[in-house]
């Protein structure tokens, strides 16, 4: 625990002026980021009595071993560079709102020849117009098949499209009428974007109008006495009432707003937003975070409207955003309105509403706030004790100095000694940190040991920490022959393809992008000098949990110790009795089956295992997919698919000649000559044989196993 007053700044040397402040602790993390509108004194006042201070911010405070600040010239530009830090840094001590559940939104691909509707989730994507969010898939697709009677928009994926396009026959939707069929060219391109665009402007809350102009085909055609088709019109009448009667009328004045209501105590706070649409609600969402410091209301609205509209532009912001609270500072109000107004690129109205039916729904929305914090509690109170109290029970039995708040689990997995991989996950407070999550592929020997390849694990582990050291000046030993520059990081759990990008001497993984398809934490972004962002492996754990008994704790503390660690204490859990082994101990800590310590450790060990098979199963499958053809030097996809499409096998074009192999367009007689001597160099795979009349079939597949 540092104390502040160790790194507090000299009197005067803090401006007077607007700014942006970061918190490091001694690893040189940004651990919290702020803004002010002067920063002398908002800094000044972290460095007060402890005891004065908010229990989380004299956490903070006591965590942290240096401060830094950057002044701006307005309050806007410091709100844009707080987001921007924020985001880029992830720092664990700032307001962090998570999403009580994922939600789904209606989404149009405008960005595609053929826009098609479909439910989609996460990140958006530019191109394509959302409307949202809903609180369920099912939701959406009642909407959405109501309305494809009067907009029959496309919905299949790209593969039935293809397909139909291929064949000349739509899918069921085209031939009942839910469907334009543009894959069989029943429509233009323009006439089905025209379609699609119709669609979005009804969910958009255009849709009077267009009701209306329905009606008058249908009274005209009732007039010419076009009754069949005036039926039609009537029916889709019908329909589009049914789908806009799935949304109230909350605003008559047809209104497009967010309104934003927050409900909070001393520790946590719960934040709703309603959609208003064109005077309807179109979509609701929910979070809940920690209060970490001292903050007011409106300094949480201030966090979810940097949440909410940070990645957002456009439409997407609405003209009106009706919030409970705002800063008592007009300058600060008004700086947050002009940032949305940014984001939006035309006037946005930011106010508490007073009066009216926006007051009204306004209450509405705190009533759901207050009662998401309820559940929210109800369902986390005995999640946070119990978790405390699960690490203090391993703690305790460990013998350990303090709890451990980052816990690292290794795991071995193979198939009787073939593509022999391991994991490691990463716990964090008790919960798994799957960003953090890494692979490695076994390459320092041949065949199946566990032992030796959970000290060859761990070795290369720490091996990158202790690298990591000494690139950033913190490690002072004369070591340097025990880290090995040449090593890569290696994937996360949501990384690329490892076999594919693997090293051939370490046999690590390159670091990969993390989720939601940004720069993970250990991309290679974050190797800049003093950046606060996690670096790849520099993060120590308090403890390292190894899948197995006392031989791979053996072999785990073996490895740290040639590498002269000594802080970082090591256990072993073995299946069989679920028991605890330490390095040093000649028996096992056995701890209660209803303690909620081994609970955690089971817990960590499982998850493990699960990341080891799975990259160890798509290994094996990725090598069982293998065919001859991936051995000839210069033969691309395209060719090979070119090859197979020519012949129709790899068993029809291994019995070709070069002459014949160089008939196939783009292929040369070098290639040629390449794939025939590739080919000739494999066995046959064995003839498959109909089991039910012993028949040998043809093998007229493009895929071998040769």
């Amino acid at each position: 625990m540092a104390d502040p007053s160790s790194y507090r700044p000299k009197p005067g040397q803090i401006p007077d002026s607007p700014g942006v402040y970061r918190f490091r602790d001694d690893h040189r993390r940004v651990i919290y980021v702020g803004k002010a509108k002067s920063l002398r004194p908002r800094l000044s006042s972290y460095f007060q009595d402890l005891a004065n201070l908010h229990p989380r911010t004299r956490t903070m405070v006591t965590t942290a071993a240096s401060v830094e600040w950057t002044v701006v010239s307005t309050e806007v530009e410091a709100l844009q560079l707080e987001y921007s830090w924020i985001k880029e840094y992830d720092p664990r001590f700032n307001v962090k709102y998570r999403d009580d559940k994922s939600y789904p939104y209606l989404a149009v691909t405008l960005n595609e020849e053929f826009p098609r509707v479909q439910v989609m989730r996460g990140a958006k994507k530019k191109g394509v117009r959302y409307f949202g969010p809903y609180g369920h898939a099912w939701a959406i697709r009642e909407t959405v098949d109501l309305m494809l009677r009067v907009f029959p928009v496309r919905t299949c994926s790209a593969g039935v499209f293809k397909n139909a396009e291929r064949t000349g026959r739509p899918c069921l939707l085209g031939y009942i009428g839910k469907c334009s069929a543009p894959c069989v060219g029943r429509v233009t391109p323009d006439e089905h974007r025209e379609l699609a665009e119709e669609f979005c402007d009804f969910m958009a809350g255009r849709t009077g109008a267009y009701i209306r102009r329905l009606e008058r085909r249908m009274t005209d055609a009732a007039e010419e006495m076009e009754y069949e088709r005036a039926g039609r019109l009537r029916d889709d009448i019908g329909a589009l009432r049914r789908a806009m009667e799935k949304s109230a009328v909350v605003l008559a004045d047809a209104t497009d707003a967010d309104l934003i209501a927050v409900a909070e105590d001393e520790l946590e706070a719960a934040v709703q937003i309603f959609h208003v649409r064109g005077g309807r609600v179109r979509g609701q969402r929910g979070w809940v975070t920690d209060k970490v410091e001292e903050v007011d209301t409106a300094g949480l609205v201030e966090d979810a409207l940097q949440q909410l509209y940070g990645e957002e532009s456009g439409d997407s912001v609405p003209k009106e955003v009706l919030v409970p609270a705002l800063p008592e500072d007009q300058v600060a109000t008004d700086a947050l309105a002009q940032w949305l107004s940014e984001r939006r690129g035309s006037q946005v109205s930011l106010r508490v509403p007073q009066r009216g039916d926006k007051k009204d729904l306004m209450a509405t929305v705190g009533r759901n706030a207050q009662q998401s914090l309820v559940l929210h509690k109800t369902k986390r109170a005995s999640d946070l004790t119990t978790r405390s109290r699960a690490l203090e029970e391993i703690a305790q039995a460990l013998g350990l100095d303090s709890v451990p708040l980052r816990i690292e689990c290794f795991d071995i997995s193979h198939l009787q000694g073939d593509d022999v991989v391991a994991s490691m996950v990463v716990f964090e407070d008790g919960l798994a940190r799957k960003s953090e999550y890494r692979r490695f592929q076994i390459k320092g020997f041949e065949g199946q040991d566990d032992v030796r390849s959970m000290h060859e694990v761990i070795g290369r582990r720490f091996k990158r920490y202790l690298a990591e050291k000494e690139r950033t000046g913190e490690w002072t030993e004369e070591n340097e022959g025990s880290t090995t520059s040449g090593e890569n990081g290696e994937n996360g759990e949501n990384g690329q393809n490892a076999d594919d990008a693997a090293d051939d001497t370490t046999g690590q993984i390159p670091a990969a992008p993390g989720e939601n398809g940004h720069a993970g934490p250990f991309g290679p972004s974050s190797l800049k000098e003093d950046d606060g962002r996690p670096k790849r492996f520099a993060y120590p754990p308090q403890l390292v949990v190894v899948d197995g008994g006392r031989p791979q704790v053996a072999a785990a503390k073996r490895a740290m110790d040639e590498l002269g660690i000594d802080d970082v204490a090591v256990c072993g859990l073995a299946k069989r009795l679920e028991e605890v082994w330490l390095p040093d101990d000649d028996d096992p800590v056995v701890l209660p089956r209803s303690s909620e310590g081994l609970y955690l450790l089971q817990r960590v060990r499982d998850e493990a295992h699960r990341f080891a098979i799975t990259y160890q199963r798509a290994k094996r499958a990725k090598r069982i997919r293998t065919s001859p053809l991936d051995d000839v030097p210069g033969l691309g996809e395209t060719r090979k698919q070119a090859l197979i499409k020519h012949f129709g096998s790899v068993k029809k074009l291994r019995e070709a000649t070069i002459e014949q192999i160089c008939e196939v367009p783009g292929l040369g007689p070098k290639t040629a000559e390449s794939v025939a001597v590739a080919l000739a160099g494999t066995a046959p795979a064995a003839p498959a044989v109909n089991t039910a009349t012993g028949e040998i079939m043809e093998d007229d597949g493009g895929s071998t196993h040769d």
